[in-house]
C-alpha cells in the first residue's frame, strides 16, 4: 500500500495532523494499536491556541460545543482559603482561553471529521512492528490484530504514538529529562452533585489536591499519594471515597466512580523531534505534569506545525528542507513548558508546613498589586510560542514576527461578519493593512505567491468606502469591522503588509515599499520549486 503520509498514534495529537492533512488534500493513513478510543482520565484542559487549530480542521464548533468555556483556575492553601485565581478574559486568537473537555468526546470528534476525506483513511488494531527509511520515503510494517501483515509505503511517517512511541524507539530518539517520585490518584466521577464551577489546585505540604469542573456532570479529582499507599489500594471504591469525602466535605451520597488510576509524572523532552523522513508530535516528543494543562495543547501546536510543512513539500513543491524547521521552531517551546509545569508542581506540593505558608503568601500578596494581580489573572506568565528560526523572516522577542497572529472579526464585501481565519481559508495569506498587497509586488513575487497558492488579501480600516475599496481581480477584500487590525498596526509602518502562515503565526511583515525585497527572504527560508498536485 502506498500513501504519502503515515501517522502511527490516532489520539488527539495523530488526529488533528490527520484533519489537517485532510484539509490540505494530502493522502494520509493513520493507524492505532488500540480498537477504540480510550477511555480513562486523561486531558481535560484545552487553551484558545488549540481550539484555532481545531478550527483549521474545521470543526472548531463542533468541538467547543462540547466544552465548559472560560473556566477560572483557583489557587487555595490546605484550609481552603482562597489565594489567588487564573481568569483570563480576553480573546486575542479568537477563542476563550481556558476550556474545560471530556478527551474522548474530544477524539470522537475529531475522528468524525476524518470521515469527510476520501484521502485519509483510518485502520485500528493496527501495530507498527517495522520501519526503514530511505531517499525516496519511509517503509514500515504493520500487523493486524489477527496476525495479517501489511508494507507500507510512504513519503513520511509522524509518530503520535504516545510516551512509549514505536516510531520514537525505531528511528533512535531518546526522551531526555526525569520521572517525578511522586505519584498521583486521577478520578473521575460521573453525575457529580458536588458544586464548585471551576479548577481548584489545593497547595498543601501532606496531601496538595485538584478538583475540576468537566462538562455533563463528570467532575475530576486528583491526589498526591503517599510513599507506603499502594497503587491497588488507593483505586479501590472505598479509598477514593475516603479521600474525597475528606478533603472537600462531602456529605451527601457519592455518585459512580467513572475510571481511577494512578500516575506518575514525567518532565522528558525528545533529543530529536525529526529523523529523516520520520518526525515525532505530541507525547511522542515530550511529557510534562499536568500542572499547567499544556500536555495535549503542546501536541496540538506540533499537529499544526508539522501538518502544514508536510503539505507544502508534498503539495505545493517547497523544498524537502523546510522540514527540518518542525524540531528548529517547536522543541524549544516544549521544553519551555515541561519546565514550566514541573515547576509549578513543586509549587503546588512544598516539601514542609514553612514552605506552604510562604507560598500561600506570595500568592495571596500578589493578588494586593494591580500589576502582578493582571499578570495571574490574564495568564501572562504562559510563555507563548515564538519561533526566532525557521520559515519566519526578522522575528524578535519584542516583535510580533514568529508569533501567533491575532483572530479579530473581519466583514467581507457582502457584510458578512466571519473570524479572520474563515476569510483567509487554509492556507497562506498575504495581507495588505489598507492597501492591496498585490500593487506592491512585482511580477516575480507575485509568481512566488501564486505557486505556494498563498491568497491576496487587503483589509481596509472598518467602513472606509470609496476608492479604498477598489482591489485587483486577486485579491478578496475585507472590512476591520471590530478593530483588531488597526490596534495591533497603530503607528506602524512596518506591519502594511504580513505574511500569515496556515497555522496562523507571523511569518514576515514590513512596509509597502519592502514588499517585494520581504518576498524574497520568504523565499529564501521557504523554497518553492514548482505547483504540483496534491497525490501525485
Amino acid at each position: 500500500m502506498k500513501t504519502q503520509v503515515l501517522i502511527v498514534g490516532a489520539g488527539p495529537c495523530g488526529d488533528t495532523i490527520a484533519n489537517l492533512l485532510g484539509v490540505y488534500g494530502i493522502r494520509t493513513l493513520i493507524i492505532d494499536q488500540a480498537p477504540d478510543i480510550i477511555d480513562y482520565p486523561r486531558g481535560v484542559g484545552v487553551d484558545d491556541e488549540s481550539l484555532r487549530v481545531f478550527q483549521a480542521c474545521g470543526l472548531g464548533q463542533q468541538v467547543h460545543s462540547d466544552m465548559i468555556q472560560n473556566q477560572a483556575l483557583i489557587w487555595f492553601d490546605s484550609n481552603g482559603t482562597k489565594l489567588a485565581e487564573i481568569a483570563p478574559s480576553g480573546q486575542p486568537y479568537g477563542w476563550p482561553r481556558r476550556n474545560s473537555f471530556l478527551q474522548p468526546l474530544l477524539e470522537k470528534r475529531l475522528r468524525a471529521g476524518l470521515d469527510r476525506f476520501e484521502h485519509v483513511e483510518m485502520r485500528l488494531r493496527q501495530e507498527l512492528t517495522h520501519l526503514t527509511q530511505d531517499e525516496q520515503g519511509v517503509t514500515a510494517t504493520i500487523r493486524a490484530a489477527d496476525g495479517t501483515e501489511t508494507v507500507i509505503e510512504a513519503d513520511y511517517v509522524v509518530g503520535a504514538d504516545g510516551g512509549r512511541s514505536t516510531v520514537r524507539k525505531l528511528t533512535g530518539a531518546v526522551l531526555e529529562g526525569t520521572t517525578l517520585p511522586a505519584r498521583w490518584l486521577v478520578v473521575d466521577l460521573k453525575d457529580s452533585t458536588y458544586h464548585a464551577p471551576f479548577s481548584g489546585n489545593y497547595i498543601s505540604s501532606d496531601r496538595p489536591y485538584v478538583s475540576i469542573d468537566l462538562p455533563y456532570g463528570y467532575r475530576r479529582f486528583e491526589f498526591r499519594l503517599a510513599d507506603q499507599e499502594t497503587d491497588e489500594q488507593m483505586v479501590r471504591p472505598e479509598e477514593v471515597e475516603k479521600l474525597i469525602r475528606t478533603h472537600f466535605n462531602w456529605t451527601g451520597p457519592m455518585p459512580g466512580v467513572d475510571r481511577a488510576r494512578v500516575y506518575s509524572h514525567h518532565s522528558r523532552v525528545a533529543d530529536r523531534f525529526g529523523i529523516g523522513r520520520a518526525f515525532l508530535a505530541g507525547d511522542a516528543a515530550h511529557l510534562q505534569p499536568p500542572w499547567f494543562g499544556q500536555g495535549m495543547n503542546s501536541g496540538i501546536r506540533d499537529a499544526a506545525n508539522i501538518s502544514w510543512k508536510l503539505a507544502a513539500v508534498l503539495a505545493h513543491g517547497a523544498d524537502p528542507a523546510v522540514l527540518e524547521s518542525y524540531g528548529q521552531e517547536r522543541r524549544g517551546h516544549a521544553k519551555a513548558l515541561v519546565e514550566l509545569a514541573t515547576t509549578l508542581g513543586k509549587v503546588y506540593g512544598p516539601k514542609n508546613k514553612v514552605g506552604e505558608k510562604v507560598r500561600s503568601y506570595g500568592l495571596r500578596a500578589m493578588g494586593y498589586v494591580p500589576a502582578t494581580r493582571d499578570y495571574l489573572l490574564q495568564m501572562k506568565f504562559k510563555p507563548m510560542p515564538y519561533y526566532e528560526e525557521g520559515i519566519v523572516v526578522d522575528a524578535s522577542p519584542k516583535a510580533p514576527i514568529g508569533k501567533m497572529f491575532i483572530q479579530p472579526d473581519v466583514e467581507t464585501s457582502t457584510a458578512e461578519r466571519l473570524k479572520l481565519d474563515q476569510a483567509l481559508g487554509d492556507w497562506f495569506a498575504v495581507i495588505g493593512i489598507n492597501t492591496d498587497p498585490a500593487d506592491h509586488l512585482d511580477a516575480e513575487s507575485l509568481a512566488y505567491w501564486k505557486s505556494l497558492g498563498a491568497k491576496l488579501i487587503r483589509v481596509n480600516r472598518s467602513r472606509a468606502g470609496g476608492h479604498l475599496n477598489t482591489v485587483g481581480e486577486d485579491t478578496l477584500l475585507l472590512d476591520d469591522v471590530a478593530g483588531g487590525f488597526r490596534d495591533w498596526a497603530r503607528g506602524r509602518k512596518d506591519r502594511e503588509i504580513v505574511v500569515i502562515r496556515p497555522d496562523r503565526y507571523l511569518a514576515a511583515a514590513c512596509e509597502r515599499g519592502q514588499a517585494n525585497t520581504m518576498t524574497r527572504r520568504v523565499a529564501e527560508v521557504l523554497p518553492v520549486r514548482t505547483t504540483i498536485g496534491a497525490g501525485n
